[in-house]
């Protein structure tokens, strides 16, 4: 099981859209898929429209008195689904700070899912805690949106320093740029700057657009949606950039590639709503 977290110190850059957004895709390209909203505030809960589950607890997850499988909940959709957050997991660094070997905890919490699941997104909340560290240690792949800023720029610059710390060299980062806006010189030039002194940087830049952003109104991933929009395309384009990157597709990336597999989708769309 391939476990991928969407992470960054900064919130408002585009998080919970990427992990709903990619982890669809996983699902609609064969995977089993689970994404665990592990933001207490719940945004990718809200997006699927899914609800806590009542015996969800930071501390009795922690504690071991409920394993994950017991809260997982199906979103409607093929081989996707959902571990809901809950207002607990404001706690879950105290919770987790009170066991034993504290920063390998979340991993232990995984390991059973893994027979049931090919891959695990987790959708994590802003902010440097034991509970980002714990994700770190579990995560096989960390995506991270970056807003075209100085200061974000210095944020992966710490993170490389960090995993590279660590030790961590099994680890593979891949930052891409969210929310851009093109007809702002500043964005222009920080993004040049950053390609040429990152170049793991994924090509893919999600733009700062309306489409997206009402995806929290339309309450779905974009690709069940709006299977033939602009932002689908994009999503596609960087799940593409993901899979290329890590193995997961070993085919270079094309255009025809992406509209393939939009067109299945929107027949997989098409053939749900009818059913």
């Amino acid at each position: 099981m391939r476990i991928i977290a969407v992470t960054n110190i900064k919130g408002g850059v585009g998080k919970t859209t990427t992990a709903v957004n990619l982890a669809y895709l996983c699902a609609a390209g064969g995977a089993a898929t689970l994404l665990w909203d592990l933001d207490p505030q719940g945004a990718a809960t809200y997006a699927l429209q899914a609800d806590a589950h009542e015996r969800a607890s930071a501390k009795r997850l922690v504690a071991g008195k409920v394993e994950l499988q017991e809260l997982i909940l199906a979103t409607g959709y093929a081989r996707f689904d959902l571990l809901p957050a809950d207002f607990s997991y404001r706690n879950f660094p105290v919770h987790l700070a009170a066991r034993r070997h504290p920063s390998e905890r979340l991993l232990k919490m995984i390991r059973p899912l893994s027979d049931f699941y090919d891959a695990l997104f987790l959708d994590c909340p802003a902010g440097i805690s034991l509970l980002s560290e714990n994700v770190l240690r579990a995560s096989d792949v960390i995506i991270v949106p970056l807003v075209p800023t100085p200061l974000s720029l210095r944020m992966l610059e710490q993170l490389y320093d960090f995993i590279a710390h660590e030790g961590w060299t099994d680890l593979t980062l891949l930052p891409f740029f969210s929310l851009v806006d093109r007809r702002r010189s500043l964005h222009r030039e920080i993004v040049a700057a950053a390609r040429a002194r990152f170049p793991q940087i994924l090509p893919t830049e999600v733009p700062y657009w309306s489409e997206i952003e009402r995806m929290s109104v339309r309450r779905a991933p974009l690709p069940a949606s709006a299977p033939h929009g602009a932002a689908a395309g994009i999503y596609a384009r960087l799940w593409e950039d993901i899979e290329v990157s890590t193995g997961g597709r070993r085919a270079q990336r094309s255009g025809g590639a992406v509209s393939a597999s939009l067109a299945a989708l929107a027949a997989e769309a098409g053939s749900s709503s009818t059913a």
